[in-house]
This record gives C-alpha cells, sequence and structure tokens, in this order.
C-alpha cells in the first residue's frame, strides 16, 4: 500500500470507527482520486512556512467596493474591488481574503446555496483569479453548514441523492443540554421528508443547515470543492465553523476528536495537492481549545488569535496592560510550519468567548457600556445552562476606538486617531501574521444607515463603499480615511523590511508598568532585536533605558521616528498611545521609516 494511501487510511480510522478495513480503502482511493493525487506520493517533510514577515493580509467582502453605477460595460463589484486593491493597497498587503463570494440566502454569504460557482452580483471565476494574480488568495470554506436552498438540502426534504442522508438529525427527547452554540435560535429544525418528520440540526440558524460527516460521502463532497478552489488559485483556506462539525448527544458537540481527525485528513490531502497551500481554523473558543487546532503541527497551518480583539480593546480604553500582558505570557511560541493569523477587528463582532476568564464579569460590563456609549451593539449566545451570556460586540473598530471607558459621554476624545494607531502597532509587531479588515484600514465609522435597513447587528462593520465616494475620501489628504490608510501603510511597509518581525521570530513579554505594553523580538538569525514599545495610556509615559536592557555596545533606534537613541541618557518619555520599535538595525534609507506619530524624546 502507498505511503499517502497509508496516511489517508490512518485518519480513516479515527474518524469512521464503524468502517471496515476494505471500506476506509476503498474511501482513502477515492479521496485521493478526487484531489487528482498519485497514490505513492510521499510524505512532504515538515517546512518552516510559506510565509514571513512580508505577509499581511486584508479581509474584505466580494462587494465592500461597490463599482460606479454609470460607468459602461457595467463593472462587477470584484472588478472595483481589483481596482481598488492594486489603486490603493499593492505596496503593503500581500494577501486578501475574500468572504463567502459563492451564491448564498443569508448571513452575508455564510448560508452557501453553491459552492461551485461565483455569486453573479460579484462577477464571477475569472475576477476571482484576476486578484489571485496579484495577491494570495484566501477563501472560506464554509464547512459545517450550507443553506437551506441548497440542491442537497432540497433533495433531503424530496428523498433524494445527492443530499437525502447529507444533513444531521436529532430527536427532540435527545439530551442536548449540553449543546454550545453562538446563537439563541431553536437548535432544531422540524423538516419533512418522505420518511416521515425530521429535526435538522441548525447551529447558526435555520437557513444554515447542518451538514453530517458520519457520511463519508459529505466529506468526499468538501475534497472535491477543495479541489475546485484549487483550481481557481486559491492558496489559503479558511475552515468556518470547523468546530462544530461533528456531535455527538450528550456532549457540547464542540471540538470533537473526530473534528480534529478531519482537519489533519484535509491538511495531509491539501499538502500533496499544493505544498504552498494553507489551512485557517475559525475557531471563535477560548484559548486553550483555539490552541489545540495546531495538533502536534499537523492540523491547521495557523489559528486565529480571537482573544487579542477583546483584550487589546479593553487594554486601549482602560489605560493598562494587565490582562493583555498576563495573556500574552501564556501564549506558547507556534512551532515551525504554523503560525498566529492575529486581527484585532473582522466582518463579525469582537467576540467575548475568547475573554472567559481573561477578564471578570465586571470587567466585561464595563466594556460593554463603553461600547454601547460609542454606538455599538451587543450579540448575545445561548449556554449549555439555556440561559444568554454576551457573546460578541458589533462596532467598527473607529468607534470602538474613539474614547476611554472613563469618558462618561458618547463622542470621540482628543486622542481618537493615536489610539487607534497604536492599536494596529501592536497589532504589526506581535509574533504571527497580521491581518486588517478594510473598514480598520480605511478608518471607516459605524454604518447606521445598513444597521437601521436590515435590524443585523453585524451591518454595523460592514459598509459598502461606493468606489467613487471612496477613492475622493482617500486622495483628501485631510480625511480621516486618507490619514489613517497613509499611516497603516508605512507601519505595515517598515514591519515588513524587520526580519525580527518573522511570525515566528522569538518572543518574550517585557513588564515596564501597566501603561507601557511591551515585547521583545528577535530574528530567525537572530542578528536584529525590536523591543516594540507601547504607551497603552492617555498620558505621558517615562520609561527608564536601564530597564529595557539594552545592549550598550550597539548602537540603537526607533525605527518609526528615525530617532537615534543615546544610551547616555536615562528615560525614554513616550506620548499618549505612542509606539517606539527600538531596533539595533539603523532605519531604512529609502525613508520608508518616517515618523507616523509623535516622535520619542530622550530626556535626563
Amino acid at each position: 500500500m502507498s505511503e499517502l494511501k497509508d496516511r489517508v487510511c490512518h485518519h480513516l480510522a479515527h474518524i469512521y470507527h464503524d468502517l471496515s478495513d476494505k471500506q476506509r480503502d476503498e474511501l482513502a482511493c477515492q479521496l485521493i482520486s478526487e484531489m487528482r493525487l498519485a497514490q505513492s506520493a510521499p510524505q512532504p517533510g515538515r517546512h518552516p512556512g510559506h510565509w514571513s514577515e512580508r505577509d499581511v493580509y486584508l479581509i474584505c467582502y466580494a462587494d465592500s467596493v461597490l463599482p460606479q453605477t454609470d460607468q459602461q460595460p457595467l463593472q462587477m463589484p470584484l472588478e472595483a474591488l481589483s481596482e481598488f486593491l492594486n489603486t490603493w493597497l499593492t505596496d503593503c498587503i500581500t494577501a486578501v481574503h475574500i468572504l463567502p463570494f459563492f451564491p448564498w440566502s443569508s448571513d452575508d454569504g455564510f448560508a452557501v446555496s453553491d459552492y461551485t460557482r461565483v455569486a453573479p452580483q460579484f462577477g464571477h471565476w475569472g475576477h476571482i483569479e484576476q486578484i489571485a494574480d496579484n495577491f494570495r488568495l484566501m477563501a472560506d470554506l464554509v464547512i459545517n453548514h450550507c443553506s437551506s436552498e441548497h440542491i442537497w438540502f432540497r433533495n433531503f426534504s424530496n428523498g433524494k441523492d445527492p443530499g437525502k442522508d447529507y444533513f444531521f438529525t436529532a430527536s427532540p427527547s435527545d439530551d442536548l443540554s449540553q449543546v454550545i452554540r453562538p446563537r439563541t435560535s431553536e437548535l432544531l429544525r422540524p423538516t419533512e421528508t418522505p420518511g416521515g418528520l425530521q429535526h435538522v440540526w441548525c447551529t447558526f440558524g435555520h437557513d444554515q443547515v447542518d451538514l453530517n460527516f458520519r457520511n463519508p460521502n459529505v466529506l468526499l463532497e468538501f475534497v472535491r470543492i477543495i479541489r475546485e478552489y484549487l483550481d481557481h488559485k486559491v492558496k489559503v483556506f479558511r475552515l468556518d465553523a470547523v468546530a462544530f462539525i461533528w456531535k455527538e448527544a450528550g456532549s457540547t458537540c464542540l471540538n470533537l476528536p473526530q473534528t480534529h481527525e478531519i482537519v489533519r485528513l484535509l491538511r495531509a490531502l491539501l499538502e500533496e495537492a499544493d505544498p504552498e497551500a494553507i489551512i485557517i481554523t475559525e475557531t471563535n473558543i477560548p484559548k486553550r481549545e483555539n490552541l489545540s487546532y495546531f495538533g502536534n503541527a499537523n492540523e491547521a497551518h495557523s489559528i486565529y488569535n480571537f482573544s487579542l480583539p477583546p483584550l487589546l480593546l479593553y487594554t486601549l480604553l482602560t489605560g493598562h496592560c494587565r490582562h493583555l500582558k498576563n495573556w500574552l505570557m501564556s501564549m506558547p511560541p507556534a512551532q515551525m510550519g504554523t503560525f498566529y493569523f492575529n486581527f484585532i477587528a473582522s466582518h463579525d463582532g469582537i467576540g467575548l468567548r475568547p475573554a472567559e476568564g481573561l477578564l471578570s464579569d465586571d470587567e466585561i460590563h464595563d466594556l460593554l457600556s463603553a461600547m454601547e456609549r460609542a454606538g455599538g451593539r451587543i450579540s448575545w449566545r445561548a449556554t449549555s445552562s439555556l440561559t444568554r451570556r454576551p457573546y460578541e460586540i458589533n462596532i467598527s473598530l473607529w468607534d470602538a476606538l474613539s474614547s476611554t471607558i472613563t469618558h462618561s459621554r458618547a463622542g470621540a476624545d482628543e486622542w481618537h486617531l493615536q489610539r487607534f494607531i497604536c492599536a494596529h502597532a501592536i497589532l504589526l509587531a506581535l509574533e504571527g501574521v497580521p491581518a486588517f479588515y478594510i473598514h480598520s484600514i480605511l478608518g471607516t465609522s459605524n454604518d447606521y444607515e445598513r444597521l437601521n435597513q436590515t435590524q443585523h447587528n453585524r451591518h454595523i462593520n460592514r459598509k459598502r463603499w461606493p468606489k467613487p465616494e471612496l477613492d475622493a475620501q482617500l486622495a483628501n489628504e485631510h480625511s480621516n480615511h486618507s490619514q489613517v490608510l497613509t499611516r497603516l501603510c508605512q507601519l505595515i511597509q517598515l514591519r515588513q523590511q524587520q526580519p525580527a518581525f518573522h511570525p515566528n521570530a522569538t518572543q518574550f513579554t517585557l513588564h515596564l508598568g501597566d501603561a507601557v505594553f511591551a515585547f521583545w523580538r528577535q530574528s530567525l538569525q537572530r542578528h536584529q532585536s525590536i523591543f516594540a514599545l507601547n504607551n497603552v495610556s492617555d498620558t505621558e509615559r517615562n520609561i527608564s533605558l536601564a530597564d529595557i536592557n539594552l545592549i550598550d555596545t550597539e548602537e540603537w533606534y526607533d525605527l518609526i521616528s528615525g530617532t537615534h537613541i543615546d544610551l547616555g541618557q536615562a528615560i525614554l518619555t513616550l506620548a499618549p498611545y505612542q509606539t517606539v520599535w527600538l531596533s539595533n538595525r539603523r532605519p531604512d534609507s529609502k525613508g520608508t521609516s518616517r515618523a507616523i506619530s509623535r516622535h520619542a524624546s530622550v530626556v535626563d
């Protein structure tokens, strides 16, 4: 038996206990065939990773940028997005995550009704491939569920193939008391079928019907889908809501062993098909469970750092970094061949489950109150005890960082822009690969108009920019949008030149008081060190250079301001929300290290 087939059979044995050896052997051959692989393919060695300090992702929808309505021939949203990317972001963004661009029935694309086509209102596969020619492309594999309008579910309702046995069903009498899910809607959807009334499992709502991975044919369907996405130049696969895909009555139905084994199997097949392909698991759950999706560097290549957004937001709104610092110290370094996917805003809200055990109930209450003053909304989830808890904050990051928790009135304070830039400077310096949500890199405010139209909380942070209006805003150097984009792109370009910011470079937390969030990065070759110092308060802070422990035989510079640090002086002064990146490498002579915030001052 071939090496690849052996590996696939090994994974299948842990997923499908009831299959005979012969059945697993046949299924392995089918999976390998669907991926168009040779059974004799050698096992890929563990590699250091196809990523570097240059990698920076953008997260957006296919219609985040809308075309001119009077343009002839009529332009499609994906074409407008491509123009926007090539005009404004080509010098800083290297990868683009286009959120579900397939035909869909609800949830802004996450109720997929056809996995094989691009939604015609967005464009076609040629437009997707055009973007992939210029940026590494990340796409969603919406793997836990599909739309109730998908042909599979229509066939389920009519007792036809394919689909009649593709969906997970349960009985209302089953023990479902321990089930954890992010919604408060009824879990089971009554559905009439030729075999009688069935109750279909719906983790996210009745238009998003959960697939039954106990049926190997469902696994085969998704391997076919992965192969098709590869053919259309997708390089990064975001496994949406993957933590929910295997269910057991009487359990939480979250992170079960078969779920992890399916991810390992998909990675094994994907790496054989394209060694540069990447799997990122989207698991909006507490830290320990989230970390488990790395496996032994044989599962996800990357996991979302879900605890970062709520902790960083709380830090900048309170002016103290105790919780953020404690969390950072507890995070193990990602093994070579894996990396953290860092973000502080996304198309969803700022999740609160990853803050459980890190922020107290009182602290979360204070955070929620501040976010409501800033115009945000709160979404809730059901718990195993059938009560509800806050699940996420729905707000644009620009408005979320407009003031502090102690600021008693609505509206921005004088440090709004500096606080916002500081948040992203921290994002860019941390171990891992940074990702910017389009409305963060543009400094977009809450979209109350769309929220009022749809009454869907998440739409407050899903504005669709008309391209002429967006271009005009970005061309106006005095607009908030232009200032935010300019400053963030300068920071990104600066990051991309620093080996110490490699996603797997060494990181240690520094202790410089509660108001200064600081950490040290060292390049893989140990040639460069960067001390990232961030004043997270609205008060000027003095730092003793002796506390940083800079090596006095080297020259040190703040990369951001270009300032030389005189070690003969005693104190480094940071303005409110100022970041300095102290490096033993001289700033680039081409001017990319221009100051983007107040210069550090060194005083006696």
